[in-house]
């Protein structure tokens, strides 16, 4: 895929059309001062990216270079962290796109190729999968952050309804994909996040409880084990400057009975829904829930290790008012462990609650003070002299410039 990926880049670079090139950026400096306990990034069971404690930190650094020529555009987006934690520089994205010019009647065709987001996210919609709105992602951003990027190639053809002197938009996109076979393993054994990083293309993420036979020291995210091709399907209505809807349906169809090396194949499937509402005042109302389950079994297939099913919620208000911004976001989450493995008990319950003041000093300089608590429920914390229930907080003040 990434040969692929950059034969087509040299393609354009050589197209005897006109090439354009457009470079954008992100630079993220962070004070964070945490209560909480180790962060899940190491192998703890913090749901927070940051460990316990205070520090300063360049939280993120993207750069996002898009190359285009007629209808087709290569994108590549890069990330760096230098937290203290897990620093990291990588891919984060890179894809192929072809986007036809709507025909007469108002339908436009969309096709990506390469290394991508599942198209699920409400949120993260600036330069380097941001947000606009908080520093940390809610917990079901922050998983799909963490597994759910994939390889392959979808699909999405819009009806636009400006053509009929409409205000309503209707489009379906379809995926094919490989590359994700562990998805579901670090949601299983460390639970729901809130966070503000994105695993890289070559990273692995650290797991808890490895002393367990089946559970590997880190899980290797982004790893093609069964040849099987996954799927996701969506469907996204939308009423122009008003209002967003959409559904989908993601499965990744992995055989839950292969391993190698201790990596194990997830049969990982959910369904999501999410909606955008613009009200008057420039106040927008986002929520989103995600439902489903995740499964891998003994090489027999005679025994289920891991059998979850999960859940997760959002609702957050925004209010814009010249150069301020505020908004408040709460959520809550569950994992409910079904199989019958006493010594490996991912159960969780929890509730999270985040705050966030923005002041826009011009078009490229933003600066945060934010405000995360979540309230947590999982058994499995014991193993490693922890509470059960634990509260963790956590303050974070930001200057964010755009370029």
């Amino acid at each position: 895929m990434i040969k692929l990926f950059f034969a087509g880049v040299f393609w354009l670079s050589f197209s005897s059309l006109a090439v354009e090139q457009k470079i954008q950026g992100l630079i993220d400096i962070r004070y964070v001062t945490t209560d909480g306990i180790d962060s899940y990034l190491i192998g703890g069971y913090g749901k927070f990216r940051f460990n316990d404690g205070n520090s300063v930190s360049v939280a993120q650094t993207a750069v996002s270079y898009q190359l285009s020529t007629g209808n087709f555009s290569a994108h590549v987006i890069a990330n760096g962290y230098l937290d203290g934690v897990k620093d990291a520089i990588g891919l984060s994205e890179y894809y192929i796109q072809y986007k036809s010019l709507p025909n007469e009647s108002g339908y436009r065709f969309k096709s990506r190729l390469g290394f991508i987001y599942p198209k699920i996210s409400m949120t993260n919609v600036v330069t380097g999968w941001a947000s606009p709105y908080t520093l940390s992602y809610d917990t079901i951003n922050s998983w799909l952050a963490e597994e759910l990027r994939h390889q392959g190639l979808d699909f999405t053809l819009t009806k636009l309804g400006r053509t009929s002197k409409s205000e309503h938009d209707f489009s379906i996109n379809i995926a094919a994909f490989q590359a994700n076979d562990p998805a579901g393993a670090v949601l299983a054994w460390h639970g729901w996040t809130m966070s503000s990083r994105q695993t890289l293309r070559q990273e692995n993420q650290a797991l808890p409880n490895s002393h367990i036979g089946f559970v590997p020291e880190d899980s290797n995210v982004f790893l093609e084990l069964d040849d099987h091709i996954g799927i996701h399907i969506n469907t996204q209505w939308t009423w122009h400057n008003r209002s967003k809807l959409l559904i989908g349906y993601y499965d990744n169809r992995a055989d839950p009975k292969v391993v190698e090396n201790v990596q194990w194949a997830w049969r990982t499937k959910f369904f999501h829904l999410g909606w955008k509402i613009s009200l008057p005042r420039e106040v927008e109302v986002i929520t989103q829930y995600v439902k489903g389950d995740t499964l891998m079994q003994t090489t027999s297939g005679e025994k289920d290790l891991v059998n979850n099913k999960y859940d997760s919620f959002f609702i957050m208000v925004s209010k814009k008012l010249e150069q301020h911004r505020l908004t408040a976001r709460v959520e809550k989450f569950s994992v409910d462990d079904n199989d019958t493995i006493s010594f490996d008990n991912n159960n969780e319950k929890g509730d999270a609650m985040t705050i966030n003041y923005t002041y826009q000093l011009n078009k490229h300089t933003f600066f945060h003070s934010e405000y995360n608590w979540i309230n947590s429920n999982r058994p499995s914390r014991i193993s490693q002299q922890q509470p059960e229930d634990l509260i963790e907080r956590q303050i974070q003040l930001g200057m964010r410039y755009f370029f």
